[in-house]
């Protein structure tokens, strides 16, 4: 996961748009925790994940092996896990969501931008 948060800022960086790493990163970790963790992936399937620049932003993608979609849930304040696709949720302005890849399996995909559609201090000013 480390490797993927360094290549993420790396981009970032080189488009000019280090004011939503934060936020950015945050996504891309909790996609990643759900794709680990849920994901299942086979044997000797890797989980990928991929950034595109945008015009105010990113779009995150991870992809995986498994063919069940995530679904948004709410969660009891007593709740230990759970809460990852909340997250992206309130960080994205609801912009994100699941697709099939080439191959088997899905991507998810969440957008980070300038645009205002986060909560205050993920905008990237």
């Amino acid at each position: 996961m480390a490797s993927a948060r360094r290549e993420l800022r790396r981009g970032l960086a080189a488009w000019g748009l280090e004011g939503l790493a934060d936020c950015a990163e945050l996504v891309l970790t909790e996609l990643l925790t759900n794709a680990v963790q849920h994901g299942c992936p086979p044997q000797g399937r890797q989980i990928e994940t991929r950034c595109e620049r945008l015009a105010s932003g990113v779009r995150i993608e991870v992809h995986d092996a498994n063919e069940d979609w995530p679904e948004l849930q709410g969660q009891g304040a007593d709740a230990e896990s759970g809460r990852g696709l909340l997250l992206v949720d309130a960080l994205t302005g609801s912009r994100w969501g699941v697709g099939p890849r080439d191959g088997v399996g899905k991507r998810v995909w969440a957008v980070v931008s300038h645009d205002g559609s986060a909560p205050d201090g993920c905008a990237g000013r």
